[in-house]
């Protein structure tokens, strides 16, 4: 499994100057050869690959020989980030996102990635050491722990606020690490059905219910960085005051993150620790899609006249599933840790897992402000329950799983009873 972390660092006058220059010659090559395949595709029709971009950098190094300071590996990782690009571009295209665009040019006011893959790194202890040809200024920077045991496949410096490198430092660190525990299905599931109120409706196949309601730390910051927001727009960019409220936005958007990421590493952690399942199933939640664009909408004044408007009342949600935790970075978080830990995450089609009554499998329309599902059963069950019982009943019967199948149905039938007797 490869993970990555990130390290602050604290580079002296002198060495931000030298990452400012790596990061030029980083930028210049990455446009040079966005533009040769935009030209070759524009007037041929031919792709240019990764292989040879790469082999002709020598050449390129002759003609501009200030390419030739940074490392090697390190121009060889600027290809392969703009060619990893290209292909997710065609990937989404070819999935049918219309919105999906292509690499764009990068500007000379904003910090480019420097990546050292596999070489060009020196580790002492909790010290490393990059290597380069810019000038005598040593590239060493102190970490938090020491990463002599660590089987490293990659660096990369950057800054989180790249506009004129106005954040902070960091080196990002890629490694591979091998669970100490293999998997093995000891016939427990759990089924989760992913939320916005509640992140997390979860159910194992003893019919037993686990919830965990968002704190939702965005809708506090988002008031705050609108203010913000609003008040730079009447700034000159660049000016005092525009610096000033620009950093306010940009520690406010931190804090609003790190909160976020910083629950959903509990839960995740909470959840693997605390299941016996080890077999935990997720639907396979679209998050992309589920952003909206407003409908533009032609009115008529009294005057006879007409104007075209936007109804944002489509897009009333897109905010919460975009910014509010993230919901595929916590699939992913959940994922590694049930790796580790010797566990499996299974996704699965959740279409119509909402809208079906889990106990006849009539389908119903479902607004989200109808939290409950109602059904001419006499079933009546909170929506996200709803969700995961049919998200696991779907896993179970598609992989004709008939012992957990069963056993299931059993319990669920016993726990639909118990809740109709309280109505």
């Amino acid at each position: 499994m490869l993970l990555t972390k990130k390290y602050k660092i604290h580079p002296t006058e002198e060495q931000t100057d030298t990452l400012w220059y790596i990061s030029e010659q980083c930028r210049f090559l990455y446009n040079h050869a966005l533009a040769e395949r935009k030209e070759s595709w524009e007037k041929s029709s031919i792709s240019i690959t990764y292989n040879k971009q790469q082999n002709d950098l020598p050449e390129l190094k002759e003609i501009n020989p200030d390419l030739k300071k940074p490392y090697s590996k390190t121009l060889q990782g600027v290809l392969k980030k703009l060619d990893g690009g290209y292909k997710s571009f065609f990937a989404l295209w070819k999935n049918g996102d219309k919105d999906a665009r292509p690499p764009n040019f990068r500007g000379k006011k904003y910090f480019f990635t420097i990546p050292y893959n596999q070489s060009g790194f020196k580790i002492s202890d909790n010290v490393v050491t990059f290597s380069h040809k810019c000038n005598d200024v040593e590239l060493s920077f102190e970490i938090e722990e020491s990463l002599q045991e660590m089987k490293i496949k990659q660096f990369e410096i950057f800054n989180d606020n790249p506009y004129k490198a106005m954040g902070d430092f960091y080196i990002s660190v890629s490694f591979e690490i091998e669970s100490t525990k293999k998997y093995y299905d000891n016939n427990k599931y759990q089924a989760i059905d992913l939320g916005i109120s509640k992140t997390v409706t979860a159910i194992n196949t003893d019919c037993k219910f686990f919830e965990a309601v968002n704190p939702r730390p965005d809708k506090y910051w988002n008031s705050k960085i609108d203010k913000i927001h609003s008040r730079l727009d009447r700034c000159k960019k660049g000016s005092r005051r525009w610096k000033r409220l620009h950093a306010s936005k940009r520690r406010m958007e931190k804090k609003r993150h790190n909160q976020i990421k910083d629950f959903q590493h509990k839960l995740s952690k909470k959840m693997v620790e605390n299941t016996r399942a080890n077999t935990i199933i997720i639907g396979d939640l679209n998050v992309k899609k589920m952003a909206k664009k407003p409908k533009v909408k032609t009115i008529t004044k009294a005057d006879g006249t007409t104007k075209k408007v936007k109804d944002f009342k489509e897009i009333a949600l897109s905010r919460s599933t975009q910014n509010n935790g993230y919901l595929a970075q916590f699939v992913n978080i959940l994922t590694y840790k049930a790796e580790l830990a010797g566990k499996k995450v299974v996704k699965v089609d959740e279409s119509y897992t909402s809208k079906a009554c889990c106990s006849c499998g009539k389908i119903h329309e479902m607004p989200l402000s109808q939290r409950d599902m109602i059904c001419d059963c006499g079933n009546k069950i909170d929506r996200d329950r709803n969700s995961s019982i049919n998200i696991m009943t779907r896993y179970l019967s598609q992989n004709a799983i008939w012992t957990g199948y069963r056993e299931f149905l059993g319990n669920l039938q016993i726990k639909l009873h118990i809740f109709r007797s309280y109505l």
